[in-house]
């Protein structure tokens, strides 16, 4: 999750005329079932731990194939592993998929592609999970989420200041990264990420992260916005939200760059946070509220609009386009997947127990 100031345009090659009504797709029967974290049983947190580790154990995949190769990140790394390459999609879409009306159809896409790929390459049995961090919104580092240390199905604590960083417990405590240079995996606990932004998208410097994660965050969401894609968007996205606070409030590797006095960091280059396991049960939850805005009211379901460009220049111009200026992605806009995994269109994303998706949220 980064905050780029370049922006680009998805290939108008991948935009088409737009469709008013989504098809219809053939409902699914046997959706299978999304849990928070804490509701899995000690084998399923293992399987999925295990199966994670068995993806970044994995070679390198020639069919990765990056499609827009911005300058603010390395290339592609040919000795790293399989769960790199799936990191790498990221950064190098980085521009696309983040302020335009790509972010939630695609990460739905993605953590569900991320999914096929721990069942089909590592045997995983069960379902993405998702982390629900309103729980911990009042107290993210003291929460027992991150006081699992078990070896094979904890997630671990926060890093070690006086060893990088890095997670020094858990099942992901010797889990190795390339990107943007090789390191294990680093959490650094930062309650007011938003410091030195000196920025106007950041008006309150003193904010501290977990303000914006709360449950009552999370019911004005859900709640609100009646029909009005643009405005959830908006408000789950902006700068100081829940999506990019979850992401900060964890520094490290979640967040985007290298803590201070961390080692092996290349200078000026962020980290990137595919290269943490969380973000893929942070972006499950991200997910999670939008698939309980949709549900919330008939007006929501099929609600959806964005442009394919980033546009913060500056404020008026990011609240005239907060997700996005044109050209305007539609129903059949083809979703970039760097050649990793078969594309989707926005249309088969949009429903998660039909057609592409079955799968629900408990």
């Amino acid at each position: 999750m980064l905050f780029p100031l370049a922006q680009l345009a998805i290939l108008a090659a991948s935009i088409s005329p737009l469709c008013v009504y989504p098809m219809t797709a053939t409902p699914c029967t046997k959706p299978v079932v999304r849990k928070e974290w804490r509701k899995l049983s000690v084998p399923e947190k293992t399987d999925w731990i295990r199966a994670v580790n068995c993806l970044s154990h994995l070679p390198h995949d020639d069919a990765l194939s990056p499609t827009v190769k911005p300058t603010d990140i390395v290339a592609v790394n040919t000795s790293g592993s399989y769960y790199d390459d799936i990191v790498y999609m990221h950064m190098d879409l980085n521009h696309v998929i983040h302020f335009t009306g790509l972010f939630l159809p695609w990460h739905r896409w993605y953590v569900h592609s991320f999914e096929t790929a721990l069942k089909n390459k590592c045997g995983f049995a069960g379902a993405s999970p998702y982390w629900n961090w309103s729980i911990d919104a009042p107290d993210v580092y003291g929460s027992t989420f991150f006081k699992d240390s078990d070896p094979k199905s904890g997630l671990g604590g926060w890093g070690d200041p006086a060893n990088d960083f890095q997670v020094p417990t858990g099942g992901f405590s010797n889990f190795h990264t390339s990107y943007p240079s090789a390191h294990t995996l680093r959490r650094n606990f930062t309650l007011r990420p938003y410091l030195n932004f000196d920025s106007p998208f950041f008006p309150d410097p003193e904010l501290m992260a977990n303000t914006t994660f709360t449950k009552a965050e999370v019911h004005k969401m859900v709640e609100g916005f009646d029909g009005d894609y643009k405005g959830f968007q908006k408000y789950f996205e902006r700068f100081p939200g829940a999506h990019s606070s979850v992401h900060t409030i964890m520094g490290g590797d979640l967040a985007g760059y290298c803590p201070a006095n961390a080692v092996n960091c290349v200078p000026g280059l962020p980290t990137f946070s595919p290269d943490e396991p969380l973000f893929f049960m942070h972006h499950a939850m991200v997910d999670k509220v939008w698939s309980d805005w949709q549900h919330r009211r008939p007006s929501n379901f099929w609600a959806y609009e964005g442009g394919s460009v980033q546009a913060f220049e500056n404020l008026t111009e990011y609240n005239t386009y907060p997700n996005g200026a044109p050209p305007a992605l539609t129903f059949d806009t083809l979703m970039p997947a760097d050649g990793m995994f078969p594309q989707a269109r926005i249309r088969d994303v949009m429903n998660t127990t039909a057609g592409y998706l079955c799968y629900v949220y408990e």
